[in-house]
This record gives structure tokens, C-alpha cells and sequence, in this order.
């Protein structure tokens, strides 16, 4: 593979799961970890991605606002939302994670909606703000400069204390085989626990992301309820999901 070439894949991982680590690329492209670091560190200055010990973050991390425009497949995102809202009620307790579509979501609440969010994500709860009927529950504790969610022990007691209606995962990676995975240790313990804390589990996700795989396991499908992507139910990529048990929307 080109140099060209193997750049435009990086930023394309980068777009599509927010985060890349060097160890993982070496073995997707096959090269050498040197060569790796030589073409993030290039993609880097030219202000493409950010560099970070062991991989590489879209630059979007370095805001907590995110733009209502210019987000990765952010038409798809917004459908994806729009399919999420339509299993929100008035009075409900719902838990989110992080995410752009979580976020397309908080944008695109009905005004007239009176529920209860709680979220760990910064640039999430900004959005839920700004709503003018919906309750918002930070969960706190010190929060991930690099994912702007609070992270640790205190957060993942506090989702414990919860029994969520309903909880929206955004989705990093989901496969048949694996289950939902992700790319951040700290990360995925707050999904865990707010799987455990919810009654239902709606994992969130752009096409692009099923049949992929992260370094590390969320939960199995058998752990989530319904999983809603931009496409149609009866497309043939939803198809072995159905088979699975999973309701798809």
C-alpha cells in the first residue's frame, strides 16, 4: 500500500471510530509500527488528526462544542436520531452515552417533550441544555480530556444508583461474532454499567460501523435490545442481526 494510500485509510478509521491505535493499524495495513508512527505524525502536522501516545484522535476531540454542521455521515446520524426520538415518552428516565449521534439526538428532541436525560458526556449535556422541558442529570466525576466524558469509579457507582427506561449507546463497532466493542478502556466500563442500569438498551449506529471489530468487548448482542441504523430493517446487512435476536429499526 501506498503512502497516499495508507494515510486516506487512517483518516478514514480516525472519521469513522474517533480514535486509532497504532497497534491495530500496523496489523490491518501491515507494516511496521516505525512506519505507522511516520505517517501519524505527518497527518498530524498537517492538522488532520491528533497525535496521542499510542494512536491518533480525530481533531474534533480538541472541542467540546461540536459544529451542527460537517460531522462524519452526519445526514445518516440525523435519520438514525430521528428512528431513537420516536421511542422517547413524556416522563421517561433516559441514559445516554457519548457521541455524535447521541448528539444529533439531543439536537433534534421534540420541544414539548418532558423526561429526565442523564448523561456523562460534556458536549451531550450542553445540548441537553438547551432544551426547554427536558430535566438533565450530569454524572460526575473527573472527565477524559481525550472522549469529554467523566470517567472512573464515582461515575460508574452513580449509573449504578439508576434504572434508566431506556438507555442509547452510541456505537463504535458491532459484529455478529463480538458483540458491541470499543477502542476505550475507560469507555466501555460506563457502557457496562449503564447496560446493567437500564431496562432497555438501543445501541446507535451508522452502517459503516456493523460487521467491525475493537480491541475491546462492551457486551454480547444477547446484552442489547434493538439496534437502530439509517438503514432499513429488511436490508440484507440487518439481516443475520434479526437472526441474532436483536430487534432492528
Amino acid at each position: 500500500m501506498l503512502k497516499k494510500e495508507r494515510q486516506a485509510y487512517i483518516l478514514h478509521q480516525v472519521n469513522l471510530h474517533n480514535k486509532v491505535l497504532s497497534s491495530s493499524l500496523c496489523t490491518e495495513i501491515n507494516v511496521s509500527e516505525d512506519t505507522i508512527r511516520r505517517d501519524l505524525q505527518e497527518l498530524a502536522d498537517e492538522g488532520k488528526i491528533i497525535k496521542v501516545h499510542g494512536g491518533a484522535l480525530s481533531p474534533s476531540f480538541n472541542h467540546v462544542y461540536f459544529p451542527s454542521n460537517g460531522v462524519y455521515s452526519q445526514n445518516q446520524k440525523k435519520k438514525i436520531a430521528q428512528k431513537a426520538i420516536s421511542l422517547i415518552g413524556n416522563g421517561m428516565f433516559v441514559l445516554t452515552s457519548g457521541g455524535t449521534t447521541i448528539i444529533e439526538l439531543a439536537r433534534m428532541l421534540p420541544h414539548q417533550l418532558k423526561a429526565t436525560f442523564i448523561s456523562g458526556s460534556i458536549p451531550v449535556i450542553l445540548e441537553y441544555m438547551h432544551h426547554p422541558n427536558i430535566e438533565v442529570i450530569l454524572i460526575g466525576d473527573k472527565i477524559s480530556k481525550n472522549s469529554k466524558i467523566t470517567v472512573g469509579s464515582q461515575a460508574i457507582a452513580k449509573i449504578k444508583e439508576v434504572k434508566a427506561d431506556i438507555c442509547f449507546l452510541g456505537t463504535n463497532a458491532i459484529d455478529i461474532e463480538h458483540g458491541i466493542t470499543d477502542n476505550d478502556w475507560e469507555v466501555v466500563q460506563l457502557k457496562k454499567a449503564m447496560i446493567e442500569s437500564s431496562k432497555k438498551v438501543v445501541c446507535l449506529s451508522i452502517a459503516e460501523k456493523v460487521n467491525t471489530v475493537q480491541p475491546i468487548r462492551v457486551c454480547g448482542l444477547e446484552d442489547i435490545d434493538m439496534l437502530i441504523t439509517e438503514l432499513d430493517p429488511d436490508n440484507a446487512l440487518m439481516q443475520a442481526y434479526v437472526k441474532a435476536g436483536l430487534e432492528v429499526m
